[in-house]
């Protein structure tokens, strides 16, 4: 399997809504977004406290929830009109998740963890995957070997970087991924996402109430009565050159 060359992919969502149902009540709403635009390779985040809508949002962009109304449009891609197998290829063929729960599984190295989601359509892992996975582990600085139990939670979130970013994704969505971790290890899972997507000009949208990883992306949008509101102007920063 030949990598392709990755080119980060434009967002345009317009008039998305989306309801949370309780049993017995009528729908409450959490999203009510009229506009929402990404250039191919910005990077930007989604800040709200708990309960705001950001990961409903990030599941919408992914296709792993459906609006009740409103489109979602990735490049010439209109992700809403998908049945559920059709999204299901798609977001594996384009979309890197990092989750704010790593779903690492225990027993298993880092390198086999990395390598996990390729198990599900193939019998064997080319070469040209496993290498570079190696290469994504040295960047991130992580051993492949050991159980990935044994790791610190910084390092946990690493390797689950890594391993969203193995089939190099266009598009890579973050969930809180420095939540659970402290200033340093955050910092360092900051950098290293950033980057790795700069370098590979994925575009990505990190939900986040971090203002230290929301600082470093080319801008920010809060979330404010289920709309999105920009802080201010993005300036999209140019690609990095990396082995990523």
């Amino acid at each position: 399997m030949a990598l392709r060359t990755v080119t980060g992919i434009a967002l345009e969502a317009r008039g998305l809504r989306a309801a949370f149902t309780e049993r017995g009540r009528a729908p409450r709403s959490i999203l009510d977004v009229r506009q929402f635009r990404i250039e191919g390779g910005a990077q930007v985040a989604i800040c709200g406290p708990s309960g705001s809508g950001k990961t409903t949002l990030l599941h919408l962009l992914a296709g792993l929830e459906r609006p009740r109304r409103g489109s979602i449009r990735w490049g010439e891609v209109e992700i809403t009109t998908f049945p559920e197998r059709a999204a299901d290829r798609w977001r594996r063929e384009t979309v890197g998740l990092v989750f704010q729960q790593f779903h690492l599984f225990p027993g298993l190295s880092a390198l086999e963890n990395v390598l996990l989601p390729l198990r599900f359509d193939r019998w064997a892992i080319e070469p040209v995957l496993r290498a570079r996975a190696l290469k994504l582990l040295e960047r991130v600085g992580v051993r492949p070997a050991g159980d990935v139990a044994d790791l610190s939670r910084g390092e946990q979130q690493r390797v689950a970087a890594a391993r969203a970013l193995l089939r190099k994704p266009a598009i890579v969505l973050a969930d809180e991924p420095t939540a659970s971790l402290d200033r340093d290890a955050a910092n360092v899972v900051a950098d290293l996402l950033s980057s790795l997507c700069r370098g590979a000009n994925a575009t990505l949208v990190v939900a986040t109430h971090d203002p230290s990883l929301a600082g470093r992306l080319d801008g920010a949008y809060d979330v404010v009565d289920g709309d999105l509101r920009p802080r201010g102007p993005f300036a999209v920063r140019p690609p990095l050159r990396s082995a990523a």
